[in-house]
């Protein structure tokens, strides 16, 4: 009999009691299709290095009071301080978003605030199990170094507690909600993607966005996602009518037949914008790893495009480099 690695629950509209699913039907793809994209679709080769424009961020150890500050790391990498509350999201300090630091998607840009510049971490909060966002040695760093709580989607608690012990770490379904001290709330909310660790645990975790609650600032954090029919950031957008940031990726979207399910790309990003109505937007997922086909600048020069096409003013959405810093 079949069975999950990781979550033991009842049967939802997105669990079958074995795998997580998406309910509009989106799946990865298989081998076939993997090794179709791998061995014969060509891809752009990036730079050894693409230094970002912006200083290395050296946050200050407390932020008590508006605005909220919010500094780039690189990649879905954030750091986000209010209500003197520092939170991570998808922390990856390591070289390369892999199995292996021998082998693997390798950094092209340092991390925009050094491991050793972070404040005191109160809460990380991973996204999904994808080596990209959940990156198992910087977060055994930051359990040794903070003892921070962690705030993650279904399964993937039992994956943290197997590769760093005994941590404090809450598990959330969509929809469901956290309040944290200082009175910071966490809603973990639908998102299309899927999830895998290795070859036989494909879909025993869950995967989710979230929407952080900071002082008087609500921020939308997505780590990855396929845009669909739209109507994962239209139900956004009616649970929570105020928005002020989205973190949205804008990269690794190419070959679109391949990533069209669970990557979105420029064009996408920009509706899940107006579709969420956030008031703004950053742009991440871009210029740190190659983990598809598209050149390295691509994502920004798309932007600017869907931007100019749907008359959305550019100072709206930014793609962001490491070390850029927003405050609310």
């Amino acid at each position: 009999m079949a069975r999950n690695k990781y979550y033991s629950g009842p049967v939802s509209d997105h669990f079958d009691g074995v795998r997580f699913f998406n309910p509009s039907g989106t799946a990865p793809k298989g081998v076939r299709e993997l090794l179709k994209w791998q061995l014969a679709t060509p891809s752009a080769r990036w730079p050894k290095t693409f230094p970002s424009p912006h200083s290395v961020d050296r946050p200050p150890a407390n932020v008590d009071v508006d605005p909220v500050r919010v500094s780039f790391i690189g990649h879905a990498s954030y750091l986000i301080q209010g209500a003197g509350q520092a939170i991570l999201i998808d922390p990856v300090f390591s070289e390369r978003a892999s199995p292996t630091q021998l082998a693997g998607p390798k950094r092209v840009n340092a991390p925009g605030v050094p491991f050793a510049a972070l404040p005191k971490i109160d809460t990380v909060v991973v996204t999904h199990n994808h080596y990209d966002h959940m990156d198992m040695p910087t977060l055994r760093r930051l359990w040794h170094r903070d003892r921070p709580k962690f705030v993650t989607p279904l399964g993937n608690d039992t994956l943290l507690h197997r590769g760093i012990g005994n941590i404090n770490v809450r598990a959330l379904d969509w929809h469901q909600s956290l309040t944290l001290d200082a009175g910071v709330k966490i809603d973990s909310v639908p998102t299309q993607h899927w999830s895998a660790r290795g070859f036989g645990d494909r879909l025993h975790a869950l995967w989710a966005s979230f929407v952080i609650t900071i002082g008087q600032r609500t921020i939308y954090a997505v780590g990855d996602s396929g845009f669909g029919d739209g109507h994962i950031f239209r139900g956004v957008a009616a649970q929570h009518p105020r928005i002020d940031l989205a973190l949205l990726p804008i990269g690794a979207y190419e070959p679109r037949w391949f990533m069209r399910d669970q990557h979105m790309n420029p064009d996408d990003a920009v509706q899940a914008l107006e579709l969420s109505g956030a008031k703004r937007a950053l742009g991440h997922h871009w210029g740190t790893f190659q983990l598809t086909n598209e050149p390295i600048d691509a994502p920004r020069e798309a932007l600017a495009a869907a931007l100019a096409e749907r008359g959305v003013p550019a100072e709206k959405f930014l793609a962001v480099l490491p070390g850029a810093v927003v405050e609310l």
